[in-house]
């Protein structure tokens, strides 16, 4: 199964942190810029940011919003995960809010695997549970693959975070 090319690049970005107290992580400021919100700091919520930074990077057309809800509608639906696809988790306890991340596998029957960002509060991958997943998607300019995403044997780098 071969990676879709914004996975490898946010697998590239693993272990970016935000920068506790006054000081911002530029590169987090810099996910922020390819969102209409363009935050300038690192305490803004930055997980769509991030997504749409790795498929701006891409050369993927994405949601230019800051807001993860807004990658629900994006691209086409999925009825399971893929390797790489868009993923839109719900945010207990407001509906309204959510988490974005890409998915790299599944862990049991009822937990996913997530690169993402703003996962306790940097780039990481952490599990969640399956009955917060409000979404998957897919470019609606690729051919989606027909194998769902396979089980995650590498470790979680970061915790799940409401986010």
């Amino acid at each position: 199964m071969n990676k879709p090319h914004w996975l490898e690049i946010a697998e590239r970005e693993i272990g970016t942190k935000e920068i506790t107290g006054d000081q911002d992580n530029p590169r987090i400021v810099e996910y922020a810029q390819a969102t209409s919100l363009k935050a300038s700091d690192d305490e803004t919520a930055w997980c769509s940011s991030f997504v749409n930074w790795c498929m701006m990077q891409a050369g993927i057309a994405r949601t230019n919003s800051a807001a993860a809800r807004s990658w629900s509608t994006w691209g086409r639906s999925l009825p399971g995960p893929v390797l790489g696809c868009v993923v839109v988790l719900s945010r207990p306890p407001n509906p309204a809010q959510g988490h974005v991340a890409f998915c790299v596998g599944t862990v049991g029957a009822d937990r996913i695997a997530l690169l993402g960002g703003n996962q306790g509060n940097s780039v990481s991958v952490a599990t969640y549970p399956k009955s917060r997943v409000v979404a998957y998607r897919w470019p609606t300019t690729l051919v989606v693959p027909t194998d769902l995403c396979p089980p995650y044997s590498g470790q979680q780098t970061g915790e799940a975070s409401t986010a």
